[in-house]
């Protein structure tokens, strides 16, 4: 990296933090710092939420996901425009009724204090153990550039986003939110414009993507029916909508996003500006990756794209086989781009065998290091950014993957305090002053960031790190749709019921996972039904029970 990378990462980091901070420093009640005081209009809240499931997980891994195996990740969101119009029918019409803080605190008023607890709870680890992620994802780039330890990193990423977050609170993070957003879509364009402008003479956008098709690499639908097929049409459409559900229903991170809106249209409207935009912008981030996928014809990829991976192998026993390897690589690459410039039947057999050498590079690294990460799909397009993209451009694709932590972590930060003040701290400690309720939020929000920093200094890379998060949620997420599920739509079943029937299905579901019976995104849908055929069992199974409320409490 140059000066001038320097200078425009710098900048553009200082006035997102200083700008949050400088239009957010006073906050006179609990409402002004959590809610934002429902100033928010429905294109704030439509960048807010796009922002906050943007995590920079989304631009390290998700080229990366598309460079080894193509486009059909999409799939993963094809539920999403469809949770979209259902939570904007049932959920945010009861929210706002209520004049709720969290999500969970209407399930008190619904069922009692134990449910609400429980959900709260399950937020709670599953968001925490999210949040840990959002900040480690940027902190490998940092120790890729500029060989710096990783756990510093991770404690230099955590105090600059939670500075902001703690002193601003909602409107800090929604208004900051707009300008990340503006920085990461610019960034992604321009970074796309100048990968079809380094194509070699003669290769344009079509016939970069007639390549990409012959590799397979656009092969976005899968109409097979295989519950451990990650990722199908089929899946998408079912357990990518109860993730979305629980995602955006449940999941106080995006729920507190649009409690913060002026009303129920602005709201509405800014979910479904999410729905509209979300599955292009998806498609557009591994159209990125595809084309790099193709720029790597033309040009050396190096044989794993992980340097620190590169370099163990490079000092063990495995040296000279690794090195050897690198070098029948670079023939087989040149031999490759050859083949297709001149459109040559050989294209098929040369791919396999670069394919088949990248694998071998990877039991290498393993031979030489059995604890090393041997996954190097989070380190392609980082690899891409620093090896070929401009002075200047450098710093600004930086920027988006920085840009991108920042509103993530932000958001999960701001819910966890909302969720742990409101659902916990002042649900016991009531009757304290609102001054008293906003430092304790305060005091939760940085609480929180440093159990992220924490759980961020201990992770390590599994297998994809966007697939990760994602895996984090579907094990929690179903359990809290079902519960939701019968708050709005099964009026007889109460309390006690569904309590048990979350602990039951969480139960399985955890068995479940750790069998690795079916893909992850089947677990949202078999949480939540579980769930809700375990509370109606249950409640038909039980005495008669009075429903304590809060308004009874």
């Amino acid at each position: 990296m140059q000066l001038l990378d320097w200078i425009i990462l710098g900048a553009t980091l200082a006035f997102i933090i200083l700008y949050g901070v400088w239009k957010n420093n006073s906050h006179k009640n609990i409402k002004e710092y959590l809610k934002g005081d429902n100033q928010a209009g429905w294109w704030t809240i439509g960048l807010s939420v796009m922002a906050t499931q943007a995590s920079a997980i989304t631009f390290l891994s998700t080229p990366g996901q598309a460079y080894h195996d193509g486009m059909g990740f999409v799939q993963f969101y094809f539920g999403l425009p469809f949770a979209m119009v259902l939570i904007c029918l049932f959920f945010i019409p009861v929210y706002h009724k209520l004049k709720v803080y969290t999500a969970y605190e209407f399930l008190e008023n619904r069922f009692d204090l134990r449910v609400r607890t429980l959900t709260a709870i399950l937020f709670l680890v599953q968001r925490g153990l999210a949040a840990g992620i959002t900040i480690y994802a940027p902190s490998i780039i940092l120790s890729v550039v500029l060989g710096w330890d990783l756990k510093l990193l991770v404690i230099l990423v955590g105090i600059m986003v939670i500075s902001y977050t703690v002193i601003g609170g909602t409107k800090a993070v929604n208004v900051t939110q707009k300008q990340q957003m503006f920085i990461i879509f610019l960034g992604m364009f321009i970074a796309f414009g100048f990968i079809i402008n380094r194509f070699p003479e003669g290769i344009d956008f079509s016939k970069a993507l007639t390549i990409a098709g012959k590799a397979g690499k656009l092969d976005v639908i899968d109409f097979s029916i295989d519950l451990n097929n990650r990722y199908t049409f089929w899946s998408g459409l079912t357990g990518g909508l109860f993730l979305a559900l629980s995602y955006f229903g449940t999941d106080q991170s995006q729920v507190q996003r649009y409690l913060s809106g002026k009303s129920v249209k602005e709201s509405q409207m800014g979910l479904i500006m999410n729905g509209i935009l979300k599955v292009p912008m998806q498609f557009f981030i591994l159209l990125v990756g595809v084309m790099v996928f193709v720029f790597y014809q033309f040009e050396p990829a190096p044989l794993h794209f992980n340097p620190k991976a590169v370099a163990t192998v490079k000092n063990s026993a495995q040296a000279e086989a690794f090195t050897r390897l690198e070098n029948e690589n670079l023939e087989i690459q040149r031999q490759l781009k050859t083949a297709q410039l001149q459109e040559s039947e050989s294209i098929e057999t040369l791919s396999e065998q670069n394919l088949q050498q990248r694998a071998q590079a990877k039991r290498l690294i393993a031979q030489a290091d059995p604890t090393q990460e041997v996954n190097d799909k989070d380190y392609v397009f980082i690899s891409f950014i620093l090896q070929y993209l401009p002075t200047g451009l450098i710093g600004l694709l930086l920027a988006v993957i920085f840009s991108a932590a920042m509103s993530s972590t932000a958001s999960e930060l701001n819910a966890l305090a909302a969720t742990t003040t409101v659902d916990l701290y002042q649900r016991n400690k009531r009757g304290l002053s609102s001054s008293h309720y906003v430092k304790a939020s305060k005091g939760f929000t940085l609480l929180w960031g440093i159990v992220a920093v924490l759980f961020a200094s201990i992770g390590n890379l599994f297998e994809n790190l966007i697939q990760l998060v994602n895996i984090i949620g579907s094990v929690f997420y179903g359990t809290i749709l079902g519960v939701f599920l019968i708050a709005i739509f099964i009026d007889y079943v109460k309390g006690r019921a569904v309590f048990w029937a979350a602990i039951l299905s969480e139960t399985l579901i955890l068995i479940l996972f750790f069998m690795d019976a079916v893909s992850y995104l089947w677990l949202n849908v078999i949480g939540a039904l579980l769930t809700v055929i375990f509370g109606i069992l249950i409640q038909k199974l039980s005495k008669p029970e009075r429903n304590t409320s809060a308004i009874d409490a």
